[in-house]
């Protein structure tokens, strides 16, 4: 079940308390999609965006998805005490309330030529459509999710097919990942059909599973960006994050 957070103007799919599932624009509302030219450190990064979007007459609460980029995969510790940092920002721009946090997010790790420190790779907000004209669908962005099972539990635990990187193994992973998305896109009514842009962040060959799990599926109706990186977690393998923006630029 989707929840609003009317400060940003959209609506999002509560999930854990360092980031949600997936955002999607409120009525009279479009997502702007700004990819940065170069990595930025996590601060220089909020700092940016805080300076485009109050640039561009919006409210910081209207920031609503970002795109990380880290030097290595974390433990599940690492990953705690990094995510209890991120969210310092978030909260003093009014979005996270110590609890539910509406921002999407994906955090990948390049696998050549990463950076020295967790980094913006590219953020979404919200802000008004220009004009009398109304989008026909509304934007979204849905955040990156890999090869593990929601709930309780370690992520060995909850890892399908866990450092299982047999043919099988990543179809198994891919496709797990897909329907997840799926999934996603169903919470605001949508499917892959309504997709401007998918992207899959793996260092692993996924071309022979590519046709069945993902092609046929329609997640590369707009193509499919592949980014040379793995997922945030030691031992997650495959990851994918799903758009639809009706503006998006390089800054």
């Amino acid at each position: 079940m989707t929840r609003d957070f009317a400060p940003g103007n959209y609506r999002f799919i509560p999930a854990v308390f360092q980031y949600s599932s997936g955002v999607c624009a409120l009525a009279g509302f479009h997502i702007e999609r700004v990819r940065f030219d170069r990595l930025l450190p996590l601060a220089e990064g909020f700092a940016q965006a805080s300076k485009y979007i109050q640039a561009a007459g919006q409210k910081l609460t209207s920031f609503c998805a970002c795109e990380l980029r880290s030097p290595a995969a974390f433990t599940e510790a690492g990953f705690l005490a990094f995510n209890q940092h991120y969210v310092k920002t978030l909260a003093e721009w009014g979005i996270f309330d110590g609890i539910s946090n509406p921002v999407a997010r994906s955090n990948v790790c390049p696998e050549i030529d990463p950076p020295a420190e967790p980094s913006f790779h590219a953020f979404s907000f919200v802000r008004p459509i220009e004009g009398p004209g109304r989008a026909a669908k509304p934007d979204f962005v849905i955040a990156g999710g890999a090869e593990a099972r929601s709930g309780a539990g370690s992520y060995p635990e909850r890892i399908v097919r866990y450092r299982d990187l047999s043919p099988e193994g990543l179809k198994e992973k891919v496709g797990f990942t897909a329907r997840e998305m799926e999934s996603r896109l169903a919470e605001f009514g949508f499917g892959w059909q309504d997709t401007t842009a998918s992207q899959a962040y793996t260092v692993h060959d996924f071309h022979p599973v590519m046709a069945e799990e993902l092609v046929r599926r329609g997640a590369a109706r707009s193509g499919l960006t592949w980014h040379f990186a793995r997922p945030p977690v030691v031992d997650l393998e495959f990851e994918m994050d799903c758009r639809r923006v009706s503006r998006e630029l390089v800054a």
